[in-house]
């Protein structure tokens, strides 16, 4: 059982961990360059973020997994959803920070928004304590969605 609290709950980190190879030398050169709104939060803030939205949504999922009793027809929409919605998060990093493509990355911080909805309500009737450890993450999505737009807006030379 504990192995795969584990798995679940450290699977959604291993794109964060790849994410970082991207952010690490973009946020001290590129990023710092870019218009950024006043109320954009101080950059060690999303480490902080990121490593307990993670953490959250792959306790979560491991929640769903063990309900629907592993991966089983059952469970082909709510996890299959999810793991569209994780493939979309670890995604935005390589378009935001490594192609600097900030209209790409608006475009695909709202799909992963509107797929991580659909993800809680497959979840809602399955778990409802996983489906609440997913609206963090949401509400962090809209912060991330509305600091995405306005930076696109606000950079339009900064595309590469």
């Amino acid at each position: 059982m504990w192995t795969h609290i584990l798995g679940f709950t450290a699977l959604p980190h291993v794109g964060g961990i790849v994410g970082s190879l991207y952010t690490r030398t973009e946020v001290s050169t590129w990023y710092k360059t870019l218009k950024k709104p006043a109320w954009c939060p101080p950059n060690r803030v999303f480490l902080i973020a990121w490593t307990t939205l993670y953490t959250g949504m792959g306790y979560g999922s491991y929640l769903i997994w063990k309900e629907v009793g592993g991966f089983t027809s059952t469970a082909s929409v709510p996890l299959g959803l999810y793991g569209a919605q994780l493939a979309l998060n670890w995604a935005w990093t390589p378009i935001f920070f490594g192609a600097h493509n900030l209209k790409l990355a608006l475009v695909e911080i709202v799909i992963l928004s509107g797929t991580v909805a659909a993800t809680m309500v497959s979840w809602y009737p399955i778990n409802k304590t996983a489906t609440l450890l997913m609206v963090p993450y949401l509400m962090w999505l809209t912060l991330a969605s509305s600091l995405s737009y306005c930076i696109w807006r606000d950079n339009p030379d900064k595309e590469e």
